[in-house]
C-alpha cells in the first residue's frame, strides 16, 4: 500500500533565510580578540574528538592569540573574510597569497588557510556562501589557483570542498607533527569556477 504523501509547511521563523541574516566583511586588526576566541572555538570543536588532547592545547594556545592573529590581519598579502549574523560570527576564512602549494604547480596560487564555519550554522548554506567570497577576494589578490590543505580524518570539511568543486592534488604532513598526520592538498581553478568575476 502506497501511503498518502506528507502535508508539510514551512514554519515561518523556524529557520531564518541565510541571504537575509549573513553579512560578509574584510576583518580589520579590531577584529583579533573576537576572531581568536571563534577561531579557538571553532577549532576546538571541530577537532577534539579526533585530536590528540595534548596536541589539540599546543595549536589553540599557538595559532588562536589576539597578538599572532592582529599580525595576520595586517598582513597585506592576507585577507580575512568573515561572516556575521546580527553582529555575531558566523563564519570566517583566512587567505594568505605568494605561498605555493608542496605538489603541482599551481598558475597564480593563493592559499585558503583557515575556513571555518559556528556549528549552529552548518548545513544552511553559510560555507557555501563564504566559499564564494573567498573566490572573489583571492582573485582580488591576484589569484588563478585557490589551494587549501585539510587533515585526511576531516571527512566532513573535504565533502564540501569536492562538491564545491576542488580537487585533490597531492599529501603532506601536518605542519606540527611533521609524518604523523597527514592532509590532503586540494585545489580550485577559480577560472573554471562558477562564481561569476
Amino acid at each position: 500500500m502506497i501511503s498518502s504523501p506528507l502535508a508539510c509547511r514551512e514554519r515561518p521563523g523556524l529557520v531564518p533565510g541565510v541571504s537575509d541574516a549573513l553579512v560578509f566583511r574584510v576583518a580589520s586588526a579590531n577584529d583579533a580578540p573576537a576572531l581568536a576566541d571563534f577561531g579557538h572555538r571553532t577549532f576546538r570543536d571541530a577537532y577534539r574528538d579526533v585530536m590528540e588532547p595534548g596536541l589539540l592545547a599546543r595549536v589553540l594556545a599557538e595559532q588562536f592569540v589576539p597578538e599572532r592573529l592582529r599580525a595576520e590581519l595586517e598582513d597585506p598579502a592576507a585577507r580575512w573574510i568573515v561572516a556575521e549574523a546580527d553582529g555575531k560570527l558566523a563564519g570566517y576564512a583566512y587567505l594568505r597569497a605568494g605561498r605555493v602549494p608542496e605538489v603541482g604547480s599551481a598558475i597564480a596560487p593563493v592559499e585558503l588557510a583557515r575556513f571555518y564555519v559556528d556549528r549552529e550554522w552548518h548545513g544552511r548554506g553559510v560555507a557555501r556562501r563564504l566559499m564564494d567570497e573567498v573566490v572573489s577576494h583571492a582573485r582580488g589578490l591576484g589569484g588563478r589557483t585557490l589551494w587549501l590543505a585539510v587533515w585526511q580524518r576531516n571527512p566532513r570539511a573535504i565533502a564540501f570542498y569536492r562538491k564545491y568543486g576542488f580537487a585533490r592534488i597531492g599529501s603532506c604532513s601536518w605542519e606540527h607533527t611533521p609524518g604523523a598526520l597527514e592532509d590532503d592538498l586540494m585545489a580550485l581553478d577559480m577560472a573554471e569556477s562558477g562564481v561569476p568575476a
